[in-house]
C-alpha cells in the first residue's frame, strides 16, 4: 500500500461575500415579506458572511460544475498539469443534472484527457466520500494521483420564485400562505462554493498532509430521513419520491425544495456524532491528546458548545482552543465546507510538521459521518 498525501488545495468563492442584511436582495422575498425566521436563524448559525453564485439581480453567474473547475485549476502550474491527473472525484448535494453524474460535467470543463471519475452524491458527506474513492485509489496503487472536490451551488434552490406557486396554492386552500419552516430554515443555512485537493503517493513542496486513515458511519437502518429534496415525508416517517408526484404537485408543494426537519435534527445530531467519533478513536487508538487540530463541520454555531459537552461526558474532548473553523466567513457550504476549513488551514501558515489534523463531517441527510486523520510531514 502506498501512502497518501493532499499536497495542493485550493478554492473558488463566487462574487463578492454576502452579509446577513443583504441576503434577500439576492435570494428575494417569498410572497413579497421579509422572513420572519430570518434573523432567529442567523443568530443561532453565527454566519456573517457567505457567497453566491449569483449577480445582485439574482442572474445565476456559475454553474456547480463551473465552480468545481474553477477551484480545480488553481491546483496546475509547470509541475502539475491538467494532464498530469488520472483520478477525478466529486462530491456534491445540488448537481447541476440528475445525468450525466457530477464529475464528468466537471471533466468536460477541464478538457483535458481521459482520466477515472467519480461522482460522490448525498449531503455534507459526500465531499468526505469523494475524497475516500481518491485516498484509496491512490493507497492502492491504482492511480498515482487524485483529485478530489466539494462543491455546492444552493442558492438557485433558495431563491423566492421557486416557491411562489405552492404561496398561490395555499392562498387558493385559504390556507396562510407561509412556506413551512423546513424549507424556510435553509434558506438562510447555506451557500455556494468549492474546493480541491489534490492527492499524490509522494510527498510535494514544503509542506503536505499524509492521511493516515479515514472511516465512515451510517445509522439509516436506525434513523428516518432528517434533510431531504425531491419528494416529500409521509406521515409514517418515509419518503415519497419525486417521481411518485404529478407534474402539478411538484410546482404546489415545492417538491424539490431542499427541507430539513428540525426536530430529528436536535435530537439526534450530536449524539450519533459523538458515538461516531468515539468508533473511530478507539478503532485507531487515539486519544483527545493525538489531536493538534479539529475541523469540526458544523452548520451553526449553536451546537459547537453542545457538542463539546458530549464530547466530554464521553470521554473524548479535545480542547476547544484545538478547533479550527471559518463558518462565520465563509458559511455552510454543504460538501465543500470541510475542504474550506482544510485549504484555509494549510495555506495560514502555522502548520508545524507532526501537528495531527482531525477531519470531522457529519450529514444530517439519514445521519451519517466521515472522519479523516492527517498528519503534517
Amino acid at each position: 500500500m502506498s501512502a497518501v498525501y493532499i499536497t495542493r488545495v485550493a478554492k473558488y468563492l463566487p462574487n463578492a461575500p454576502v452579509s446577513n442584511d443583504e441576503m434577500e436582495d439576492f435570494l428575494g422575498k417569498i410572497d413579497d415579506k421579509a422572513s420572519k425566521a430570518r434573523r432567529l436563524i442567523l443568530r443561532n448559525n453565527g454566519i456573517k458572511n457567505r457567497y453566491y453564485a449569483l449577480d445582485g439581480s439574482g442572474k445565476v453567474t456559475h454553474s456547480n460544475a463551473d465552480l468545481a473547475a474553477l477551484a480545480i485549476e488553481k491546483l496546475f502550474d509547470d509541475d502539475f498539469t491538467a494532464n498530469d491527473v488520472e483520478v477525478l472525484s466529486c462530491g456534491t448535494s445540488t448537481p447541476d443534472h440528475l445525468l450525466p453524474s457530477h464529475a464528468a460535467m466537471v471533466h468536460g470543463l477541464l478538457g483535458n484527457r481521459s482520466v477515472e471519475l467519480n461522482s460522490s452524491s448525498g449531503v455534507c458527506c459526500s465531499g468526505m466520500n469523494a475524497l475516500k474513492f481518491g485516498y484509496l485509489s491512490v493507497k492502492s496503487g491504482s492511480s498515482k494521483n487524485a483529485i478530489c472536490t466539494g462543491s455546492e451551488r444552493v442558492s438557485t434552490w433558495m431563491q423566492a420564485d421557486k416557491f411562489e406557486r405552492e404561496i398561490e396554492n395555499l392562498k387558493e386552500l385559504d390556507e396562510q400562505p407561509i412556506v413551512a419552516f423546513k424549507k424556510d430554515f435553509l434558506r438562510w443555512m447555506l451557500s455556494d462554493g468549492a474546493a480541491a485537493f489534490l492527492l499524490e503517493n509522494r510527498r510535494r513542496g514544503e509542506l503536505s498532509l499524509r492521511i493516515e486513515w479515514m472511516e465512515a458511519f451510517s445509522y439509516a437502518h436506525e434513523l428516518e430521513a432528517c434533510m431531504y429534496a425531491g419528494g416529500d415525508k409521509l406521515e409514517d416517517g418515509t419518503l415519497k419520491p419525486w417521481s411518485d408526484y404529478t407534474t402539478a404537485e411538484w410546482l404546489e408543494q415545492s417538491v424539490f425544495a431542499l427541507k430539513q426537519d428540525v426536530k430529528i435534527l436536535d435530537k439526534y445530531i450530536l449524539e450519533k456524532g459523538v458515538e461516531s467519533m468515539k468508533a473511530a478513536m478507539e478503532k485507531h487508538s487515539i486519544g483527545p491528546d493525538d489531536v493538534d487540530y479539529l475541523l469540526p463541520h458544523v452548520s451553526s454555531h449553536y451546537f459547537i458548545d453542545g457538542l463539546y459537552q458530549k464530547f466530554a461526558e464521553a470521554g473524548i474532548a479535545i480542547e476547544r482552543h484545538k478547533w479550527f473553523t471559518n463558518l462565520a466567513n465563509v458559511g455552510n457550504v454543504g460538501s465543500a465546507s470541510i475542504y474550506l476549513m482544510l485549504e484555509e488551514l494549510m495555506n495560514a501558515g502555522n502548520l508545524k510538521k507532526g501537528e495531527r489534523i482531525l477531519l470531522s463531517v457529519p450529514e444530517s441527510g439519514r445521519f451519517s459521518y466521515a472522519y479523516a486523520y492527517l498528519t503534517v510531514c
